[in-house]
């Protein structure tokens, strides 16, 4: 166990609970989406129902798991205590959700005031989020690599919500800006500042502690997210919508920084100390390997001529980041999360009166497995269906079965929680009578 966790810290359990639930409701949708529109939704990023079912995915499923996870994270690792958590949960939780279905339904709809509702809403629970979390993080005496990046990555959600906001009006009010240049910077912030910058911040405590590998390089831990930020930072401070040479230079030097924190993590997972490939292991394996993925296909789509204007070039390096490095890490590190919350607040109520279920109890590793090779399926027919359209449906829908498959292994969890909990009190009861 990491020797700097405060378990006596954490928030209540339905604080992240209500957040990790909900994710797999969205890619449910996302998956269903593609599976009605077909191979249409593939053919350019700017289509409605591609940027419906991208923002069904990182609005839906990656912001709900990241802040459902950053409630729980932020006191227990980084001594980061949260203002009031079961309150601002409740605020924070259905505001996110609803926003979400709000944009969603806009994009496919096209309705301007969809938009600006959105916005509102996006607004008030990201900005109360980054609120209580900054002040959280500002306050706490903690240092190091970890706390540092997570800093910074709360920079980049404010950075992408301030960018999403922009955008939301421009679409409500038919503005004359340059909203598809506005829309990558946007995403880099989105999906490099805030996502991959938490994902790695989380992985320098996680990876070691789950996984028994080595630590994080120093060095590496330190300066990976200041090199993102920066080419992020630069990117922005040079904005030029006319500019697609430097927009193009800036996201492959990006890219090309987080290929070194895949590598990184690839070679510590060589020298575990336990050579068991559970399912969190073998998630985040693909996660990696597919962020490596994304260095590779960018430069391959920089390189050749026949690939710069092929507009699912686009889509498959989304696809490869979104579903490849994100959702398989999220799904990973939700297996090892919720089974030992549950097991450390059943260990707290029955103290020395029983035993709680094991980790592997509370989800059986044979259905996190086969939950990973559905997902590992849909995955490989998610980037064919990019070059072969008819596969689109039939992608679709086995990505929805994945985050259903997902949902019910942690609603089964949830269960083994309760009922172990309802056990320990009837007999508490049981011994006072």
């Amino acid at each position: 166990m990491h020797p700097d966790l405060s378990f006596d810290q954490a928030p209540p359990i339905d604080v992240p609970f209500r957040f990790f639930l909900t994710a797999p409701l969205f890619g449910i949708a996302a998956g269903l989406l593609l599976a009605i529109v077909g191979g249409e939704m593939f053919a350019s990023r700017w289509m409605p129902p591609a940027l419906a079912g991208t923002h069904l995915l990182v609005l839906g499923f990656m912001l709900q798991a990241m802040c459902g996870a950053l409630l729980q994270f932020l006191p227990v690792a980084a001594g980061a205590n949260i203002w009031r958590p079961r309150w601002v949960a409740g605020v924070v939780h259905p505001l996110l959700a609803v926003s979400a279905v709000l944009l969603v339904t806009a994009f496919l709809s096209q309705r301007s005031g969809l938009f600006l509702a959105a916005a509102i809403g996006l607004a008030l629970g990201l900005g109360l989020f980054a609120v209580v979390t900054g002040i959280a993080l500002w306050r706490t005496p903690a240092r190091g690599a970890t706390v540092m990046a997570l800093r910074l990555a709360l920079l980049g959600l404010v950075a992408t919500l301030s960018l999403g906001i922009l955008l939301a009006t421009g679409l409500a009010r038919g503005s004359d800006w340059p909203l598809l240049a506005l829309t990558d910077l946007h995403a880099a912030w989105g999906l490099g500042g805030w996502a991959l910058i938490l994902l790695a911040g989380v992985s320098y405590y996680v990876v070691p502690m789950f996984q028994l590998t080595p630590a994080y390089p120093a060095r590496l831990a330190r300066s990976l997210p200041l090199l993102l930020l920066a080419v992020l930072a630069g990117w922005s401070l040079t904005f030029d919508p006319g500019a697609a040479g430097r927009q193009q230079v800036a996201f492959i030097g990006g890219v090309a920084v987080s290929s070194a924190y895949a590598v990184s993590t690839l070679r510590l997972q060589q020298r575990r100390r336990r050579k068991v490939s559970d399912a969190t292991f073998l998630f985040f394996r693909v996660a990696m390997l597919a962020l490596l993925g994304v260095f590779v296909s960018a430069l391959a789509i920089t390189l050749l001529p026949a690939l710069q204007n092929e507009p699912r070039g686009a889509v498959w390096i989304g696809l490869l980041a979104i579903v490849g490095v994100f959702v398989s890490a999220i799904n990973g590190m939700l297996y090892k999360i919720v089974p030992f919350l549950n097991w450390l607040h059943l260990q707290n109520l029955c103290g020395m009166r029983a035993m709680p279920p094991t980790m592997h109890q509370m989800i059986p590793e044979r259905r996190m497995r086969g939950q990973f090779y559905l997902h590992l399926a849909a995955l490989g027919m998610l980037l064919a269906a990019v070059w072969w359209p008819l596969l689109a449906r039939p992608a679709g829908l086995l990505f929805a079965a994945s985050c259903a498959w997902l949902g019910y292994n942690l609603l089964g969890a949830v269960g083994v929680y309760r009922a172990f909990k309802t056990r320990i009190r009837a007999d508490a009861s049981d011994r006072r009578s």
